[in-house]
């Protein structure tokens, strides 16, 4: 990080699609002016970051292969904070943002991978959750509570969503 430069984190702790969409929103924006930008995903945040494919993983607990059934596999199954009903709150905002040519989370992540956004899905959780490195997506940093401090004091903004 150049000197000049100034740095965003954002630490994503919902697993709400509209939320996550909010943190990607500002994510993007603030690299576009030039920001340092670091996303924390933790507990359900990390949903974000799941393959959508389902996977066969060895050596899982009961409960961690409960937790990685009812978690969703991705951001485009995620469901939205209020209003939810079912899935279809879901569907109806996906609708209204199709109209008005709003990105989907998957492709504000996307975005953010391509802006050289640091994603990094917090290890700890990952082993309380029994989530594995082969379940989320390619081309992103693990580390623990150290790394985000780590980004997080020199920010000159922090979020915590």
């Amino acid at each position: 990080m150049s000197s000049e430069n100034k740095k965003t984190n954002i630490i994503l702790f919902s697993g709400d699609y509209d939320k996550a969409m909010a943190a990607y929103i500002i994510a993007n924006g603030a690299a576009a002016y030039d920001h340092d930008v670091t996303i924390f995903h933790t507990f359900w945040g990390l949903n974000a970051l799941r393959k959508d494919d389902k996977m066969l993983i060895e050596n899982k607990s009961r409960l961690e292969k409960m937790f990685g059934r009812m978690m969703p596999r991705g951001a485009k199954r995620m469901g939205i904070s209020k209003m939810n009903f079912g899935g279809f709150g879901q569907k109806m905002i996906k609708d209204v943002m199709k109209k008005h040519n709003a990105m989907p989370v998957e492709d504000l992540i996307e975005m953010a991978q391509e802006q050289d956004i640091n994603l990094i899905a917090c290890t700890m959780t990952m082993d309380l959750l029994g989530l594995r490195k082969e379940e989320l997506l390619d081309d992103i940093e693990y580390g623990g509570v150290a790394a985000y401090i780590g980004e997080g004091e020199d920010g000159a903004i922090n979020l915590f969503i």
